[in-house]
């Protein structure tokens, strides 16, 4: 029988499976949660009765040959790809994965700075040397914004033997490249184009959205399916065009990814797909209206700035997705990191992030009318309990950094921790940065500065989560001996 949208095949199985009333005398030892009956009670017996091994009737996610390849099938029709595979290690696997297919050691690879650290970790894995592109920045809103078209087509002529092009589609705050020229530029010089489409799962089943990624003609990208997409933390896809060997790719896939898949993971990546090819338009539309109705009642309260399409210019700011609740907060006089923090700690409300100078609530369709008032309210509250001057205040979250080393050579070159005002001047080995949103402040192989060494200290007496380095505390950096 001919599959459809409308089914899901690994959903299928799984609930003709637990009818089945099959007894265990395999992994995992829970067995079916009669082991583990605190964590039962927690979780739930449905829970419980489908955290299943491989078998021949669930398939095998490391070598798929019926419910979940017809599952990659069926994903593949809904995201407009040639291929998709099921990701269970979250989209950091993903994003190595395709970095892996695409580079070898010493092969040159093209991408913003601004990446994920996941990105900047496949270098260091597979040994393949970064072409930074270094965004523009908007100076007022002090972020990084898209790689431009001439930024990429110099990147290209003076690195001809680069074997691909990455680019994320959108940044964390909806800004988006001309992917469909960086693609065209990318091909017509035998370069693959993979995109970090970590937060534009949406593009795909919405209207009016930025182009995606498979539209735009683009070889590899990786989707959260469960950010914008409802299913479970952790699940992603990966999607490919016709030019990608599918089949080697399972085989990168392989060297990292676990041989003990999530059966809950796969499964709602297989409803969510179902439900968003069937909903899809409606359910972005409702979430564009909400994220539009927040932006206008934000800005309305003066000081904030929820900002959108008016910062198009057609380059660096090709698009930006309207989904994004992307406010500036500077000029009430505090950081987005102060804002996240009042917003969970007096008012109960947990937004996805805040740096130096925004903050992103995340709207789906999740959320609700009431809820969205509330946040809103909330800002208000804020601005005249705590709002102040904005004198002092750092205003730029992006510094382009200094790349001094390859990141695979930096990381596992002989080392010295230095305090951090001692790190200025030499080679950082490892990674700072705030997480969220995951984009690193220094990266193994990048110079450290005084201007750097500023911005983390700023940022911790701001409050913001920072991470990567050996130092749990953040005073001391790992440098180049």
């Amino acid at each position: 029988m001919a599959l459809s949208q409308i089914n899901a095949p690994i959903y299928e199985a799984l609930r003709k499976f637990r009818r089945m009333r099959v007894v265990p005398f395999d992994v995992p030892g829970h067995k079916r949660g009669r082991g583990n009956m605190e964590l039962t009670e927690f979780l739930g017996e449905d829970c419980m009765n489908v955290d299943v091994n491989s078998m021949k009737p669930l398939d095998n996610l490391c070598h798929p040959v019926s419910v979940i390849k017809d599952a990659e099938d069926l994903a593949a029709e809904a995201f407009h790809a040639a291929n998709a595979f099921f990701m269970v290690g979250g989209t950091t696997s993903a994003v190595q994965s395709m970095i892996m297919y695409a580079c070898k050691s010493g092969d040159k690879i093209i991408m913003p700075r601004n990446v994920h650290r996941s990105a900047i970790n496949a270098l260091i894995l597979t040994g393949a040397v970064p072409v930074y592109v270094n965004p523009d920045v908007n100076n007022q809103l002090g972020i990084a914004l898209g790689m431009s078209v001439s930024q990429v087509e110099q990147a290209i002529r003076e690195n001809p033997d680069a074997k691909a092009v990455m680019v994320n589609n959108p940044t964390y705050y909806g800004i988006c490249s001309d992917l469909r020229r960086i693609t065209e530029l990318a091909h017509a010089h035998n370069m693959l184009v993979l995109v970090d489409e970590a937060h534009g799962t949406h593009f795909y089943f919405g209207e009016n959205f930025p182009v995606s990624a498979m539209d735009a003609g683009a070889d590899i990208a990786s989707v959260s399916m469960h950010k914008s997409g409802g299913s479970l933390t952790q699940s992603s896809f990966l999607v490919m065009g016709k030019a990608v060997n599918a089949d080697y790719m399972r085989q990168i896939i392989n060297l990292t990814q676990t041989t003990s898949a999530s059966y809950l993971l796969l499964s709602s990546l297989d409803i969510s797909r179902k439900r968003l090819a069937l909903m899809g338009r409606e359910i972005f539309a409702e979430t564009v209206e909400m994220a539009e109705y927040a932006r206008s009642e934000i800005n309305s309260i003066g000081g904030y700035y929820a900002y959108s399409k008016e910062l198009i210019n057609g380059d660096s700011i090709f698009d930006f997705d309207v989904s994004k609740l992307s406010v500036y907060t500077l000029p009430v006089g505090l950081a987005g990191i102060e804002v996240y923090d009042y917003l969970r700690d007096e008012y109960d409300i947990q937004i996805e992030f805040g740096d130096i100078g925004n903050i992103l609530a995340y709207i789906s369709v999740g959320d609700r009318k009431r809820d969205i008032e509330r946040l809103i309210s909330a800002l208000s509250e804020i601005k005249r309990r705590f709002g102040r001057s904005g004198a002092d205040m750092l205003t730029q979250e992006y510094i382009s950094p200094v790349v001094a080393e390859a990141p695979r050579t930096a990381f596992y070159a002989e080392k010295v921790s230095l305090p951090l005002d001692e790190a200025p001047g030499h080679v950082c080995s490892e990674f700072v940065m705030c997480y969220p949103p995951g984009i690193p402040i220094l990266a193994p192989g990048e110079l450290v500065t005084k201007e750097i060494i500023d911005y983390i200290r700023y940022a911790k007496e701001k409050g913001c989560q920072l991470t990567g380095t050996e130092d749990i505390s953040i005073e001391r950096l790992n440098v180049l001996v």
